[in-house]
């Protein structure tokens, strides 16, 4: 009786465990600027991450398996970027978030691709998803959206008929550049100056003056947010009194914080605000703030939502197959 009370008991042991090895967290791998010039869009996307893998672990997880996300910093530098890509692949990583930066993710995405691993991204370089890479997802507008959005403003509620445009030069602020400039010329809209500026620069007393003498009806600025309030410092502190506007970037949580009233009267087009009045868009808002005791933008938004797209597709197709996955999300 006792030997068949043991193999009962083994059996029972072996079937555990079996149970338990198939309830394994699966690998989320976050390519995440954490510090250097992209710290804070990308900080609030990994937050917007980790808000949502909290949320649904405690719910049960996907599939019956509870996320493990691993977060690793770029330092805002595409090789980095391309490096941990391909960690996050060497360990095995269902789905991998970010980079947030435009410049790093059209580097390292070609090491998720030949992975076959679906890849999200907050970056709005046109260039991104302009590759036909079946990979990439992106949780935000694209640059070729969004400019001509702007260009019909400024023609038709600015009355503007000539702008200088100034941006940051790396793939982010080449890529809306270029865009908007396309964008302008179809409204016949002149550009009266093309300012270039380099990534987190700090002295915006030069570009600031190139903009006041050329004396345009509005001006464009397609910066960073530690950029863009930098530069509106500067532009106050000059008496630069024409219209200002901008993306996402330039009216971001962070300018305001940074800028203070140098940062009234700016416009700015938005695709994601946590000031929407939607009640799951104002849900996200006090969810984000109770937990990190900060708002935040719309890069937590897209961090955010990523997850539970990557939720909701993964339980329409039944299993964790990132190539299946990224085939369901076209």
């Amino acid at each position: 009786m006792r030997k068949f009370q043991l193999l009962g008991l083994a059996v029972l042991a072996s079937v555990s465990l079996g149970a338990m090895a198939q309830q394994s967290p699966v690998l989320f791998y976050g390519i995440m600027e954490l510090s250097g010039t992209g710290a804070t869009p990308g900080n609030n996307f990994d937050n917007g991450v980790k808000l949502a893998v909290k949320e649904i672990n405690a719910a049960g997880g996907i599939l019956g398996r509870k996320i493990n996300y691993v977060s690793t910093d770029t330092q805002t530098n595409p090789a980095v970027a391309k490096a941990v890509s391909q960690k996050a692949i060497d360990e095995g990583a269902y789905v991998v978030l970010g980079p947030v930066h435009s410049g790093s993710m059209i580097v390292s995405m070609g090491e998720t691709r030949r992975a076959e691993i679906t890849n999200f991204t907050g970056g709005e370089a046109a260039v991104i998803t302009q590759q036909g890479n079946p990979y990439v997802f992106r949780t935000s507008f694209t640059q070729s959206t969004s400019m001509p959005k702007l260009a019909r403003y400024i023609k038709d509620q600015l009355k503007a008929k000539s702008i200088t445009i100034v941006y940051t030069n790396n793939d982010f602020g080449k890529g809306g550049r270029d865009e908007m400039v396309k964008a302008l010329a179809a409204q016949d809209i002149k550009v009266l100056a093309d300012i270039s500026t380099d990534p987190g620069q700090i002295d915006f007393s030069g570009p600031a003056l190139k903009i006041k003498q050329s004396n345009p009806d509005a001006l464009f600025a397609y910066l960073t947010e530690e950029e863009g309030a930098r530069l509106l410092r500067e532009l106050k502190k000059q008496g630069f009194d024409k219209p200002i506007i901008g993306e996402t970037t330039i009216i971001g949580q962070k300018v305001i914080e940074l800028a203070g009233n140098a940062a009234d009267g700016i416009l700015g087009h938005v695709g994601l605000t946590p000031d929407a009045p939607q009640a799951a868009v104002k849900a996200f808002d006090e969810k984000y703030l109770k937990e990190y005791k900060q708002r935040t933008d719309h890069n937590g938004m897209k961090g955010y939502s990523s997850v539970y797209i990557v939720k909701a597709m993964t339980e329409r197709i039944g299993k964790f197959d990132s190539k299946a996955l990224a085939a369901a999300l076209h």
